[in-house]
């Protein structure tokens, strides 16, 4: 009887520890947001924009718009990590919108349609522009 009872504990144990849930990896930013900036949104963001002016002409070039669209959703998701966070408020909002247009970009390129990536861009820009004049620094240039 004894021994029943060791292997039903056992047992038991080992299904509790495989039921136990997986302990998620610390994230670690690597990049300030200037870095983040300088790397993925701008360059993103410039080609989301281009559509309008100079529509995609075949599938490797709708391919780069979408890759750049959700680069920008990605770079959302990135800016509301740790210390990027500069509040809970207003930056992650900012940043909750940037993962929306990017993936609204994103779907609007598959589909090749040029308006909707359009507008796309156009709310990203307001998006962006927001952020930047509540928490770019502004420099002194007229001194």
């Amino acid at each position: 009887m004894p021994t029943i009872f060791v292997i039903l504990l056992v047992s038991l144990l080992l299904f509790l520890a495989s039921a136990a849930p997986a302990q998620q990896p610390t994230l670690k930013p690597v990049a300030t947001v200037k870095q983040l900036m300088k790397a993925i949104v701008i360059p993103s963001s410039d080609a989301v924009f281009q559509v309008a002016a100079k529509e995609p002409k075949n599938e490797e070039q709708w391919a780069a718009v979408q890759n750049s669209a959700l680069a920008l959703a990605e770079a959302g998701n990135l800016l509301m990590i740790g210390s990027r966070a500069k509040d809970r408020g207003e930056w992650m909002k900012q940043s909750q919108a940037l993962v929306d247009l990017g993936t609204a970009a994103f779907k609007a390129a598959e589909a090749k349609d040029v308006d909707a990536v359009s507008k796309a861009g156009d709310e990203i820009y307001n998006v962006c522009e927001s952020c930047h004049n509540k928490y770019m620094e502004k420099t002194n240039e007229a001194k």
